[in-house]
C-alpha cells in the first residue's frame, strides 16, 4: 500500500502513486530552475509536485525532454492540485523561455474558462503582474500574453479550438478522458515545429473515464504505460485502493497527497456530497479505473449465452454493410428471423478494402429474397439516382442508415437489448467475437453508438450486424429492386 503524507515527511512518488512510469534516459532536468524562479515569484510546490516536475522536465543527453514524443499522462482525482501544478509550472516556463507558446484545451468551454480564471488570479499576483502584457477573453477563447513574447491560449475542443495552430511548444489536453483520436490528430501536429530548445511537451490530464466517454486516446496511453510499452512517455496515476469502501476515510491520504495540508476535510466532504453516487465518486474523487475488461459493452458471458453455431434465418433476410473510417476494411452482416421466431445475426463476409462489396451484395440479392439492404450513409458506397439510393454500380436500392444520428442510436440499443434479453442468436464467429471485445460506446444524442477501443481496432463486423438487425426489424425500409430469386433461406 502506498505511503501517505503522514507516514513520511518526504515520500517517494514512485511508492506513493498507484503507477508512476517514466523514461530511464533522464540526464538532467529544468525543474531546479523552475522551482527557484517559482520561489522568487511566490509560486510554491508540494513534495509530490516537485518530484513530478523533476521528471516532466527531465531531458536526455541530447538536451531533449524525455517525454517530448510520448507526452505526460496524469490520471489524478479532483482537488489534488494537478491543475495548479501544471498552470504554475507553465507560467514559470513562460518567464524562463521567452516566446514560449502554450495551448490549453478542455472538452467543455466551462472547464477552460474556469482554468483561465485561475490563471488570471495567478498572473495578478504582485510579483507576476509586471511580467504580463495583456489578458484577453472573448468568443470562447482566452489568452495571457507575457512581456517577453510568451503566450498561453485557452479554448474548448468541443468548439473546434486548437486546430490550425503551428509552432506550439506545449499543449495541455485537460479532461483527457473525453478526448477521441480524431481531435488528438487534429491538434498534435501543432507541436511539429516547436521552437523550444528542449522540444515540445504534451500533457494529458484527467480522471478515469466513464464507459460512454470517447476516451480511447487516454485509455491507450494508460495501457501502454502499464504494459511497459511506453519508453518515451510519462504516466502518473494516483488512486484509492480498488475494492475499498467508498466512504473509507483512511483512503483519503492515499488518493490525495494534498490532504489534509492543501485539501482540508470539509473540501473532501463537499466533493463527496456533490459527486453523489458511488460511481462518480470512485472515478472523479478516488481516481479508480474500471477493471481492464469492464468497459466492454456486452460481456463475454452474455454473448456466449446466445451463441448457436447452427442458427439460420429463414425470413426478413437483411444485409448490411459497414466500412472502416480509413476504408481499409469492410464487413457485410446478415440478419433475419429464425423458424422459432428468434432473431438471427451472422457475419456474411469481412475483407480488406471495399472494391469487393458491391459484387458480393449483388450476388446475395440475386439468390435471395431480401427484406432490405442497409448501408451506412458515410460508407461512400451509395449513389443517388432519381431521388433514390442505390449501391454503386448496381441496381440494388438500399436503405441509408444515419451513422451520426437517430438510426445508429436506435440500432445499437436494439442490438444490445436483443443480446441481453436473449431474443437473438449468433453463430459464434471469431471475427465478430474479436470485434465485440474491442467495441466501446460513444455518446450519440440521447443514446449511444459503437466506438473503437483505439485507432487500430476493427469493429466493422459488430456494426454490420447491428445495422442488419435494425433493417430486419424495421418495416420502414426500401425493398431491394433486384429480386431474381424466390428462395427464402439465405444461400451462402
Amino acid at each position: 500500500m502506498p505511503k501517505s503524507k503522514t507516514e513520511s515527511s518526504t515520500p517517494r512518488l514512485s511508492e506513493f502513486a498507484k503507477s508512476f512510469v517514466f523514461p530511464s534516459t533522464i540526464q538532467k532536468t529544468v525543474w531546479p530552475r523552475v522551482e527557484a524562479k517559482g520561489r522568487e515569484l511566490g509560486l510554491g510546490f508540494d513534495w509530490w509536485q516537485s518530484q513530478l516536475g523533476t521528471v516532466c522536465l527531465g531531458y536526455d543527453d541530447r538536451g531533449k525532454y524525455v517525454a517530448t514524443v510520448g507526452g505526460v499522462g496524469l490520471s489524478i482525482p479532483r482537488q489534488v492540485g494537478k491543475t495548479y501544478f501544471v498552470l504554475a509550472m507553465l507560467v514559470i516556463l513562460c518567464v524562463l523561455f521567452p516566446g514560449l507558446q502554450v495551448v490549453w484545451t478542455a472538452h467543455h468551454l466551462r472547464t477552460s474558462t474556469k482554468t483561465f480564471t485561475t490563471l488570471r488570479g495567478i498572473c495578478r499576483r504582485k510579483k507576476i503582474s509586471p511580467l504580463i502584457r495583456a489578458m484577453r477573453a472573448g468568443n470562447g477563447e482566452q489568452q495571457v500574453e507575457f512581456t517577453n513574447g510568451s503566450m498561453i491560449m485557452f479554448g474548448a475542443r468541443s468548439q473546434g479550438f486548437g486546430r490550425g495552430f503551428d509552432e506550439i511548444d506545449v499543449e495541455v489536453f485537460d479532461e483527457a478522458q473525453i478526448l477521441d483520436t480524431k481531435a488528438l490528430e487534429d491538434m498534435i501536429a501543432a507541436t511539429n515545429q516547436a521552437r523550444n530548445e528542449h522540444g515540445a511537451l504534451l500533457f494529458f490530464m484527467g480522471t478515469p473515464p466513464r464507459p460512454s466517454d470517447p476516451s480511447e486516446a487516454f485509455e491507450l496511453r494508460r495501457s501502454k504505460a502499464l504494459e511497459g510499452k511506453a519508453p518515451n512517455a510519462i504516466w502518473l496515476e494516483i488512486a484509492a485502493e480498488r475494492g475499498s469502501d467508498p466512504d473509507d476515510r483512511s483512503q483519503w491520504p492515499i488518493m490525495n497527497p494534498s490532504f489534509p495540508h492543501r485539501t482540508p476535510v470539509e473540501s473532501m466532504e463537499r466533493l463527496r456530497e456533490n459527486l453523489g453516487d458511488d460511481d462518480s465518486w470512485n472515478r472523479e474523487g478516488r481516481g479508480i479505473w474500471d477493471a481492464s475488461d469492464s468497459s466492454r459493452v456486452i460481456d463475454e458471458e452474455s454473448w456466449a449465452r446466445v451463441a448457436d453455431p447452427a442458427s439460420m434465418a429463414i425470413d426478413r433476410l437483411t444485409i448490411a454493410v459497414d466500412v472502416a473510417p480509413d476504408r481499409t476494411v469492410a464487413a457485410v452482416g446478415l440478419a433475419g428471423l429464425r423458424a422459432d421466431g428468434t432473431w438471427h445475426v451472422e457475419l456474411d463476409d469481412h475483407r480488406r478494402g471495399t472494391d469487393w462489396v458491391a459484387h458480393w451484395v449483388k450476388d446475395r440479392a440475386s439468390k435471395n429474397r431480401l427484406h432490405s439492404v442497409v448501408v451506412d450513409e458515410l460508407s461512400g458506397l451509395v449513389e443517388e439516382r432519381r431521388g433514390r439510393h442505390f449501391l454503386i454500380g448496381t441496381d440494388i436500392e438500399v436503405t441509408l442508415a444515419a451513422s451520426e444520428g437517430r438510426d445508429m442510436a436506435i440500432a445499437s440499443a436494439k442490438f444490445y437489448d436483443s443480446v441481453m434479453g436473449a431474443s437473438l442468436r449468433h453463430t459464434d464467429q471469431p471475427q465478430v467475437n474479436v470485434a465485440l471485445s474491442v467495441a466501446r460506446k460513444r455518446p450519440l444524442g440521447a443514446g449511444w453508438a459503437w466506438n473503437r477501443k483505439d485507432a487500430v481496432s476493427d469493429i466493422t463486423p459488430v456494426v454490420a450486424l447491428t445495422l442488419a438487425l435494425w433493417g430486419a426489424q424495421n418495416d420502414n425500409v426500401k425493398r431491394p429492386s433486384r429480386r431474381t430469386g424466390s428462395r427464402t433461406a439465405v444461400v451462402l
